[in-house]
Parts: C-alpha cells; sequence; structure tokens
C-alpha cells in the first residue's frame, strides 16, 4: 500500500442519514494527476474532503503515502487544498502568504524565503511577492493559491474547482499550466471539478461519482469512448443512446430493434449477445455522417432539424427523429457549412456499425 498515494477502502460518509459516499474504494499512484467528475451531490467534494482530512469516514479507511489518516487531522497530512476561492489573507502580502505554511512548521527563516521565491518562480508570479493581495487578479490570486500549496512539497495536492471563478480564457491557459506544473513537480493531483472539458484535458485518469458511488474510473478516453453503464454515457460527452432487444447475432456484429428502427452493432471482446437480450448502445455525436458529406453508412435515421449550438470551433445539430428522439450530431464548424439545411428541414445521417458501442448489461 505504500507504493500508492491515496488509497480508498470501501469509504462511507454519512450526514445523519444520508450517505454522501457510499463504499468507494480506489486506488492513486504517485503522480497521478487524477479528476473527480460528477453531477452536483454526487459525492466527489465530500470524497476531496475526506482525503485532505476536512471529513472523517463512517466507515472505511483513508491511506496516504502507506499511512491511515483516518484519525488524523488536516495540518497533520501533506495534503494541502487549493480552493475555488482562492482562501488567501488579505492583510498579508503574496510572499507572506505563501509562506505562512511553512512558518508554522517552524521552518528555519533563510529557508523559508529561498522556498517562497522558488514556489512563486514555479508559477510564474515572481515579481509579485511584496504585492498586496487585493491588488491582484483572480488568476493570480489562485497562481498564489498554488503557490502557498506546493511550497511544503505536499506528498498529494488537492484541487477543489480551482479554475471555477475565472474568465474562460484564463480558464483554458491555467489548464495548461496546472497540468505542466503536475508533470514537472510529479506531485499527485486530485482534482474536482464540473467542467468535464477541464477534466478530460488535464486528467491521466477520470473518476466518474454520481449518488455517492464510483461509476467508472478509467483514462479520458476509455470514460468517454467507451462508457460502462448508461449513466457514464449521458453524463460524459455528446452521446446518442439507443435501447431494444438483440433479433440477430452474426458472429461480433448484432442486430438491435428500437423503437427508433433496427442498426447494426459490433460487440465488444468477452461480450456474448444472445438473440431476445435487451440491450443498449451509444453512438457519439461526433461519429455521425450527414447526407450532405456523401454516402451514408449501413446504420441512418432521418429527423427534423430542432437547433444549432456553436461553442467555439464546433457546432452541434440537434434532430427530433419520428418517434419524438432528441438525436445530436457534432461537427467542425466549417462541416457544417455543407448542411444547407434550415430549421424544421428533414435530413438523413448515418453510422458504421464500428462507430457505436454496446454498453455493458446492468
Amino acid at each position: 500500500m505504500a507504493d500508492k498515494a491515496v488509497v480508498l477502502e470501501n469509504v462511507v460518509k454519512r450526514f445523519d442519514q444520508v450517505a454522501a459516499v457510499s463504499g468507494v474504494s480506489l486506488e492513486i499512484d504517485h503522480g497521478e494527476f487524477v479528476a473527480f467528475i460528477g453531477p452536483s451531490g454526487c459525492g466527489k467534494t465530500t470524497t476531496l474532503r475526506l482525503i485532505a482530512g476536512l471529513e472523517e469516514p463512517s466507515e472505511g479507511a483513508v491511506y496516504i503515502d502507506g499511512r491511515l489518516m483516518n484519525k488524523l487531522k488536516p495540518w497533520e497530512r501533506e495534503t494541502p487544498l487549493v480552493w475555488q476561492n482562492f482562501a488567501l489573507f488579505p492583510y498579508l502580502t503574496v510572499a507572506k502568504n505563501v509562506e505562512f505554511g511553512l512558518k508554522m512548521r517552524k521552518v528555519e527563516k533563510a529557508t523559508r524565503r529561498q522556498k517562497v521565491r522558488e514556489a512563486l518562480d514555479k508559477v510564474g508570479i515572481g515579481e509579485l511577492a511584496n504585492r498586496q493581495i487585493a491588488q491582484l487578479s483572480g488568476g493570480q490570486k489562485q497562481r498564489v493559491g498554488l503557490a502557498r500549496a506546493l511550497v511544503t512539497d505536499p506528498t498529494v495536492l488537492l484541487l477543489d474547482e480551482p479554475l471555477g471563478s475565472l474568465d474562460a480564457h484564463l480558464r483554458v491557459r491555467m489548464q495548461s499550466e496546472l497540468r505542466a506544473l503536475q508533470r514537472e513537480t510529479g506531485i499527485t493531483f486530485v482534482y474536482v471539478t464540473h467542467n468535464q472539458s477541464e477534466a478530460l484535458a488535464m486528467a491521466d485518469r477520470i473518476v466518474v461519482m454520481d449518488l455517492g458511488k464510483v461509476q467508472q474510473a478509467g483514462s479520458p478516453q476509455e470514460v468517454y469512448r467507451t462508457p460502462q453503464n448508461r449513466f457514464v454515457a449521458e453524463f460524459v460527452g455528446t452521446n446518442n443512446i439507443f435501447s431494444g432487444r438483440i433479433t440477430g447475432v452474426e458472429g461480433r456484429r448484432i442486430t438491435v430493434e428500437t423503437p427508433t428502427g433496427a442498426f447494426k452493432v459490433q460487440t465488444q471482446d468477452g461480450i456474448q449477445p444472445v438473440t431476445g437480450d435487451e440491450a443498449s448502445f451509444v453512438i457519439a455525436a461526433d461519429r455521425i455522417s450527414t447526407a450532405y458529406e456523401g454516402e451514408l453508412a449501413e446504420n441512418r435515421v432521418e429527423g427534423r432539424l430542432t437547433g444549432k449550438e456553436f461553442v467555439g470551433a464546433v457546432a452541434t445539430l440537434f434532430l427530433e427523429l419520428p418517434d419524438g428522439t432528441e438525436f445530436k450530431v457534432q461537427k467542425q464548424e466549417h462541416q457544417i457549412a455543407l448542411v444547407s439545411a434550415e430549421l424544421g428541414d428533414s435530413f438523413a445521417v448515418s453510422w458504421e456499425p464500428e462507430a457505436a458501442f454496446l454498453l455493458p448489461n446492468p
């Protein structure tokens, strides 16, 4: 267990009769960047607070670097927490804010000053050492918070929505800098966010939570492309989900009859589909072709265009299928220019059987 930065063993946290965290078991490697995502109230922030020592488990065990942490206070752990609201001391300078933790640890003065300089340089604000907190921008305050956490050479750095209060442009920039900083220092980062794009862009591993439980843990690619249940498929990315019954099996290719129509799906290794079984499959919005791009693939649907949503260079088309189902198609903005349909028009879209992902049976 000492070879892991953090280990959670069947951790439960109850508030009165409500289980905010329900039987979470997870191992986090040294030097790993792990991001927790999930809807509000899913248990991700409570899990972070359990690691930090701000909450004590009702059941189970929390280990950091092989040591049992259940009864240790936050200041007895090497797990500083970077907050969304910065939590800086307004009456201290930048340098004094960063120095505070070292002073509490009774580190010698000359060593404190050297480590403060190094920490401020590491986050790119060495020239602001004597600045008052009130004189800083939001991004600069966030860097002070990071420096204050890094200066103590922590085993694990915990981050609770650290970019949530920054504007969109600065948030994207800070994502790159945080990832670079984590790689440079080799410190284990445990990061909680509501923003999927943040997690997918930065983390080595994503932990998706709901109802106090881990729904899936895996690389960004695994979670995005191969969701392990319907919740993850609906929560992560932009997916279309069809459910029905298997009406044909030909090797690894099956036919699923749904209220929308019959579709071919290629199954994954280890799955042995049986005719008559219920089945659900996912087709990601960015794996759909439109009739405007050329010949349609084997699986196809036709719907009425009900909306267009542009987010930077990526656009999403919303179709209403004949049975009322909403269907999403995601393309680069320049590809959407090929689609001449107006709102209310009908047109066809399609996808290959290999592009769909069969959800594991619950």
